[in-house]
């Protein structure tokens, strides 16, 4: 009976380019060459959800990578140098980052060491939510123009944060780049340049190391594959204090983000109320053919009741009465709407971030312990300063919104009531009342808007100015057009004439001639040098521990995706050890190759490169009933670490049997009983020494499965959920194995593929297809399709008892 039992199959439509399995459930992603990101069901490989490629991310996917946790997806673009992470319950971007080149291969690994410091951290993570109010969400109405963010709110990008316990998401590049990320988010480290171009990399659960698989270009000859390991022991060594600084520059990421996807907000709440309001009174005002000002006019109607003929046939024709009621209602909304935006978002998201920033700063001030990090206290300095500076500029915001709201509702009452008395209609007795302060509210706004001041004549190429408002969400350099009045201000006065206080470092500048998007922009890039210096300073601690050049690289006909190319690598935790898997076709081709080396640089590991001889003797029995041994040599198409004990391997027959696929599970213990040490020659490179490597024989017994009817070439496995995605040779044709169950007959197949997957999403993913349902859905179905059969058994037997 054939080992491992086939749960799906499927022919898709578009070649695959990498996939990856999620830790925590059954769940698989697959990238493909249109730059479609998908991901499957484990049962009858089902599509949950697609994301397509977008001109905003990029159409060319390069890696996957799974968050330890499962619930974010990362992925690479080559076109647009961006790594993006992605929602996996909604398939929605929540985040994204650009890169200096382009990233070739990603590994997210979660610490697994222990630390007494790291408890009392784990407990009082939560400890803003004493002294800070929660973060609004943001109005589900708004969507971004970029279109990348689909109705984002602010508790989906906190769970960007994740768990407490520290991960980290490493990037390897074209141009041997190494980057790595806490919590997917913040740059924590900046390698030096890496020998070659990253093929695969991991990093050590105890920190101590990052293995590289590179290929290095030389002049002269071949490509050759070579093993780097990099020590990190600075991390290791700080763990505590990494955590701490990590998980607050990542809190202080997200708020940025946070504060973006507001601003966002507030720019699209202004942007079509200025587009009528623009469009509207500059054409009645470029319209005009008298000699006389459009302000005088209006003082006309204002003072005395009367106005020119011209004035009222464009104020009848171009606005019309219901016109400017319907306008003066938008424009009160809008401002409104603005208002509340930052006395809830920006405000509310300054705070949490000024409190952030100075829990850092107080963590720069114990240089025992968070110098040797980089963490610079002068650069903290200057990004608070930066946060107070938008802040107050968000409270100028609020002053000239206060007041245009006052002039505008005066200047669209007394106007309206001016155009009813036009058309002789009646006018309401509550509009009918004008005070002199509404008076001088019209006056201002008259003064204020409509005045042909040259300058603004050569910026803006009209006499009418709307953007008093306006003019602080517009990202441009440029200097406000109208910035605000401070000549009655007395505390700006004493500050000018106070010699002390006029440097102080204690009180924010305000940039009066700049708009919000300049002093937030300015914000950004001071918190982002200050976060720069600590991913300078880990970075240069990292040093060279080892390099061993592999084997010259194959002059292949078929090009093989970057993702399927062997070595593999996997970081054994308990072991702490790196392990690799490789092959050498030119010199042995029925020979896998196994190395390993211990996370610290410093440890010996016994029997650290055997070799495993792909000969197998297969036991069979013929028609007669007669037992006999057949014997096979096979060659290595793919190999994948299926935990620290076994390996997943897809074998092919010899060439009398080319058509002949195997997958197989090999065992690690017997080869690694192997007495016999290697003797390495650094100066040589190991396919030139490789007859003296100790050699075991392939043992398989029952762990092995032909795959017929399928050119099989490449394989994605996950250990802890016990399944694999064999992949054919075309790219196309895809098989899906429970490896932990032997196949069994029809009925008992589909019984057990009826059965629910019990680690399922949190919340409902939202269907985009026919064929795609949320999982939650599917389990639940799958739970009540498994009450009807029970009871429909229990009926059964109930009748045949009577």
């Amino acid at each position: 009976m054939p080992a491992f039992r086939q749960v799906g199959e499927k022919q898709l439509p578009n070649p695959v380019l990498c996939m990856a399995w999620s830790p925590k459930r059954d769940l698989i992603a697959l990238a493909n060459t249109t730059g479609e990101l998908l991901l499957h069901r484990l049962a009858s490989f089902q599509r949950v959800w697609s994301l397509p490629p977008n001109e905003y991310t990029g159409k060319e996917i390069t890696a996957l990578a799974w968050r330890p946790d499962g619930k974010i997806l990362a992925f690479s673009l080559g076109d647009t140098k961006q790594v993006v992470l992605c929602d996996v319950e909604k398939a929605e971007i929540l985040h994204m980052f650009p890169l200096q080149s382009s990233v070739t291969c990603m590994n997210w690994m979660e610490v697994v060491e222990e630390n007494s410091a790291l408890g009392s951290f784990y407990n009082s993570e939560d400890e803003s939510k004493l002294f800070l109010p929660e973060l609004p969400t943001l109005p589900k109405s708004y969507s971004t123009t970029s279109k990348i963010f689909s109705e984002e709110k602010s508790d989906e990008i906190l769970n960007l944060l994740g768990e407490v316990r520290l991960n980290i998401l490493v990037l390897g590049g074209d141009a041997g780049s190494v980057e790595l990320y806490a919590y997917g988010m913040y740059k924590i480290a900046t390698l030096g340049e890496v020998p070659g171009r990253c093929r695969s990399l991991s990093l050590s659960g105890d920190l101590k190391s990052l293995s590289l698989i590179t290929e290095v270009q030389s002049a002269d000859s071949a490509p050759e594959i070579c093993y780097v390991q990099l020590d990190t022991g600075l991390l290791s060594d700080c763990l505590p204090e990494v955590t701490r600084m990590a998980r607050k520059f990542t809190h202080i990421s997200t708020l940025l983000q946070y504060l973006h996807l507001s601003l966002t907000c507030m720019c699209e709440a202004w942007e079509d109320i200025l587009m009528q309001m623009d469009l509207r009174l500059t054409k009645f005002v470029q319209e005009k053919n008298t000699s006389t000002q459009v302000q005088d006019e209006f003082l006309d109607l204002l003072l005395w009741g009367q106005s020119s003929p011209e004035l009222q046939a464009l104020l009848m024709n171009q606005l019309t009465v219901k016109g400017l009621k319907k306008l003066g209602q938008s424009i009160e909304s809008s401002y409104s709407s603005i208002q509340k935006l930052v006395i809830s978002h920006l405000q509310s998201g300054s705070e949490a971030l000024l409190y952030q920033l100075s829990e850092v700063r107080g963590m720069s001030l114990w240089k025992q312990k968070f110098e040797r990090l980089g963490l610079d206290s002068d650069a903290i300095d200057g990004a608070i300063t930066a946060v107070g500076s938008f802040s107050l500029k968000a409270n100028e915001l609020l002053q000239v919104i206060d007041k245009s709201m006052k002039n505008f509702k005066a200047f669209f009452r007394w106007l309206y009531v001016a155009m009813l008395r036009m058309c002789d209609e009646h006018v309401p007795p509550e509009l009918n009342k004008m005070t002199q302060k509404d008076i001088a509210f019209v006056a201002d706004f008259l003064s204020e808007h409509f005045s042909e001041n040259e300058e603004l004549f050569d910026r803006k190429g009209k006499y009418f100015n709307v953007e008093r408002v306006g003019q602080y969400l517009k990202d441009e350099d440029e200097d406000l057009v109208s910035p605000p009045n401070t000549k009655g201000n007395q505390w700006l006065r004493f500050l000018q004439e106070s010699t002390h206080l006029k440097e102080s470092p204690l009180l924010f500048p305000s940039y009066p001639q700049k708009s919000l998007h300049f002093v937030k922009r300015l914000m950004e890039n001071v918190i982002e040098h200050c976060l720069q210096k600590p991913a300078d300073v880990i970075g240069k601690s990292v040093k060279q521990a080892l390099f061993l050049p592999l084997y010259a690289v194959p002059n292949n006909s078929e090009k093989i995706p970057g993702l399927f190319e062997l070595p593999s690598l996997w970081n054994d935790k308990k072991g702490k050890m790196h392990c690799v898997v490789f092959c050498m076709p030119e010199v042995s081709p029925s020979k896998l190759y196994l190395l390993r080396k211990g996370t610290d640089p410093a440890r010996h590991v016994p029997n650290s490169l055997i070799s495993i001889d792909l000969s197998h003797y297969l036991d069979s029995t013929d028609e007669d009933g007669v037992a006999s041994q057949s014997h096979y040599v096979y060659s290595c198409l793919d190999a994948r670490f299926y935990d620290d004990e076994m390996l997943t391997v897809v074998l092919q027959g010899s060439e009398d049997r080319n058509n002949r696929r195997v997958l197989a599970q090999v065992s690690l213990a017997s080869s690694l009983s192997c007495e016999t040490e290697f003797c390495w020659e650094p100066s040589v490179r190991l396919d030139q020494q490789c007859s003296t490597i100790p050699c075991q024989g392939l043992v398989l017994g029952n762990q092995w499965r032909e795959l017929e009817n399928m050119k099989a070439q490449f394989v994605a496995v996950n250990g802890i959920r016990k399944v694999a995605c064999v992949l054919s040779s075309n790219l196309r044709h895809i098989r899906v194995f429970e490896m932990d169950v032997e196949d069994e007959d029809d009925e008992g197949a589909d019984s057990q593929n009826a059965r629910t997957d019990q680690d399922g999403l949190e919340t409902t993913i939202s269907s985009q297809g026919p064929a795609q349902e949320s999982l939650e859905s599917e389990g639940e179905s799958r739970e009540q399709e498994g009450d009807v059969f029970e009871k429909s058994e229990e009926l059964l037997q109930s009748q045949e008892a009577l």
